[in-house]
Protein backbone atom coordinates (compact mmCIF):
# COMPACT_ATOMS: atom_id res chain seq x y z
CA UNK A 1 0.00 0.00 0.00
CA UNK A 2 1.33 3.19 -0.65
CA UNK A 3 0.71 6.68 0.40
CA UNK A 4 -1.95 9.00 -1.08
CA UNK A 5 0.45 11.94 -1.46
CA UNK A 6 2.94 9.78 -2.31
CA UNK A 7 2.35 7.90 -5.61
CA UNK A 8 4.59 4.99 -6.54
CA UNK A 9 4.85 5.78 -10.18
CA UNK A 10 4.89 9.89 -11.43
CA UNK A 11 5.23 9.14 -14.86
CA UNK A 12 4.79 6.30 -17.96
CA UNK A 13 7.17 7.02 -20.70
CA UNK A 14 7.11 4.72 -23.31
CA UNK A 15 10.75 4.33 -25.19
CA UNK A 16 10.77 4.21 -29.32
CA UNK A 17 13.59 3.45 -31.24
CA UNK A 18 13.13 4.87 -34.98
CA UNK A 19 15.45 4.17 -37.23
CA UNK A 20 13.82 7.76 -39.38
CA UNK A 21 14.66 9.74 -36.33
CA UNK A 22 13.52 12.73 -38.66
CA UNK A 23 10.25 11.33 -40.21
CA UNK A 24 8.88 10.04 -36.53
CA UNK A 25 9.54 13.61 -34.99
CA UNK A 26 7.66 15.07 -37.84
CA UNK A 27 4.89 12.91 -37.24
CA UNK A 28 4.26 12.84 -33.85
CA UNK A 29 5.80 16.17 -32.95
CA UNK A 30 4.04 18.34 -35.91
CA UNK A 31 1.41 15.90 -37.60
CA UNK A 32 -0.12 14.54 -34.42
CA UNK A 33 0.49 17.82 -32.07
CA UNK A 34 2.53 16.48 -29.12
CA UNK A 35 4.80 19.31 -27.23
CA UNK A 36 8.30 18.50 -27.01
CA UNK A 37 9.07 18.62 -23.56
CA UNK A 38 12.86 17.94 -23.31
CA UNK A 39 15.53 17.15 -25.88
CA UNK A 40 18.80 15.40 -25.70
CA UNK A 41 22.09 14.83 -27.52
CA UNK A 42 25.29 13.69 -26.64
CA UNK A 43 27.12 14.31 -29.87
CA UNK A 44 27.59 12.88 -33.19
CA UNK A 45 24.35 11.23 -34.59
CA UNK A 46 22.89 10.69 -30.99
CA UNK A 47 19.61 12.24 -30.42
CA UNK A 48 15.92 11.75 -28.65
CA UNK A 49 13.05 14.23 -28.28
CA UNK A 50 10.82 13.45 -25.28
CA UNK A 51 7.28 14.52 -26.49
CA UNK A 52 4.37 15.36 -24.21
CA UNK A 53 1.40 13.25 -24.44
CA UNK A 54 -1.01 14.37 -21.38
CA UNK A 55 -2.20 11.36 -18.95
CA UNK A 56 -0.73 8.12 -19.58
CA UNK A 57 -2.33 4.85 -18.60
CA UNK A 58 -1.16 1.24 -19.01
CA UNK A 59 -3.88 -0.89 -20.59
CA UNK A 60 -3.32 -4.43 -19.68
CA UNK A 61 -6.05 -6.93 -21.25
CA UNK A 62 -6.09 -10.75 -22.27
CA UNK A 63 -6.14 -12.08 -25.34
CA UNK A 64 -9.61 -12.53 -25.41
CA UNK A 65 -9.97 -9.01 -24.61
CA UNK A 66 -7.11 -7.73 -27.28
CA UNK A 67 -9.32 -10.00 -30.25
CA UNK A 68 -12.63 -8.05 -29.23
CA UNK A 69 -10.64 -4.93 -29.55
CA UNK A 70 -8.90 -6.01 -33.25
CA UNK A 71 -12.61 -7.39 -34.27
CA UNK A 72 -14.60 -4.23 -33.27
CA UNK A 73 -11.87 -1.48 -34.27
CA UNK A 74 -10.40 -3.08 -37.51
CA UNK A 75 -12.50 -5.40 -38.48
CA UNK A 76 -10.39 -8.13 -37.06
CA UNK A 77 -6.68 -6.74 -37.97
CA UNK A 78 -4.70 -8.26 -35.74
CA UNK A 79 -2.88 -5.63 -33.91
CA UNK A 80 0.54 -6.13 -32.65
CA UNK A 81 1.51 -7.23 -28.72
CA UNK A 82 1.90 -3.33 -27.94
CA UNK A 83 -0.12 -0.39 -29.78
CA UNK A 84 -0.38 3.38 -28.37
CA UNK A 85 -4.33 4.65 -28.28
CA UNK A 86 -4.29 8.83 -27.99
CA UNK A 87 -7.47 10.06 -26.95
CA UNK A 88 -8.21 13.22 -29.19
CA UNK A 89 -11.25 15.40 -30.16
CA UNK A 90 -11.66 14.69 -33.52
CA UNK A 91 -10.80 11.18 -34.65
CA UNK A 92 -11.85 11.46 -38.00
CA UNK A 93 -9.76 14.71 -38.74
CA UNK A 94 -7.16 13.83 -36.84
CA UNK A 95 -7.05 10.06 -38.88
CA UNK A 96 -7.17 12.31 -42.35
CA UNK A 97 -4.26 14.80 -40.70
CA UNK A 98 -1.85 11.81 -39.78
CA UNK A 99 -3.16 9.80 -43.05
CA UNK A 100 -1.92 13.24 -45.88
CA UNK A 101 1.63 13.21 -43.08
CA UNK A 102 2.65 9.69 -43.94
CA UNK A 103 0.26 6.83 -42.02
CA UNK A 104 -1.45 4.08 -43.46
CA UNK A 105 -4.88 3.54 -42.57
CA UNK A 106 -5.75 0.27 -40.85
CA UNK A 107 -9.26 1.15 -40.13
CA UNK A 108 -11.15 4.03 -40.69
CA UNK A 109 -12.93 5.41 -37.46
CA UNK A 110 -15.88 3.43 -36.10
CA UNK A 111 -18.32 4.20 -33.15
CA UNK A 112 -17.33 1.19 -30.52
CA UNK A 113 -19.90 -0.74 -27.82
CA UNK A 114 -17.75 1.49 -25.19
CA UNK A 115 -19.03 4.58 -26.89
CA UNK A 116 -16.22 5.93 -28.68
CA UNK A 117 -14.85 7.21 -32.27
CA UNK A 118 -11.83 4.90 -32.75
CA UNK A 119 -9.77 4.55 -35.99
CA UNK A 120 -6.56 2.39 -36.39
CA UNK A 121 -3.42 3.98 -38.43
CA UNK A 122 0.08 1.84 -39.25
CA UNK A 123 2.15 4.78 -37.73
CA UNK A 124 6.41 6.05 -38.49
CA UNK A 125 8.63 4.06 -36.20
CA UNK A 126 6.69 1.14 -36.61
CA UNK A 127 4.41 1.31 -34.19
CA UNK A 128 0.61 0.75 -34.86
CA UNK A 129 -2.19 3.44 -33.25
CA UNK A 130 -5.51 3.75 -31.76
CA UNK A 131 -6.64 7.36 -32.26
CA UNK A 132 -9.88 7.75 -29.77
CA UNK A 133 -12.73 10.07 -29.41
CA UNK A 134 -14.67 9.36 -26.09
CA UNK A 135 -18.63 10.27 -27.18
CA UNK A 136 -19.87 10.23 -23.71
CA UNK A 137 -18.57 11.44 -20.28
CA UNK A 138 -16.53 8.48 -18.00
CA UNK A 139 -19.92 8.67 -15.91
CA UNK A 140 -22.49 7.80 -18.52
CA UNK A 141 -20.08 5.54 -19.89
CA UNK A 142 -19.70 3.45 -16.58
CA UNK A 143 -23.41 2.62 -16.38
CA UNK A 144 -23.35 0.64 -19.91
CA UNK A 145 -23.26 -3.29 -19.99
CA UNK A 146 -19.90 -4.45 -19.61
CA UNK A 147 -18.11 -1.84 -17.53
CA UNK A 148 -17.08 -2.78 -13.90
CA UNK A 149 -14.02 -2.66 -12.55
CA UNK A 150 -12.00 -6.15 -11.32
CA UNK A 151 -12.90 -5.39 -8.12
CA UNK A 152 -16.87 -4.86 -8.72
CA UNK A 153 -16.85 -8.57 -10.66
CA UNK A 154 -15.37 -10.50 -7.97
Amino acid sequence: MTDAATPPVLQLRVVVEAADYEAAVAFYRDALGLPEYLAFAEGGDDRVVILDVGRATLEIGNPVHKRAVDRVEAAGAESPHIRLAFEVVDAEGVTRRLEGAGARVVAEPVVTPWQSLNSRLDAPAGLQITLFQELLESGERAVLDGFATDDERD
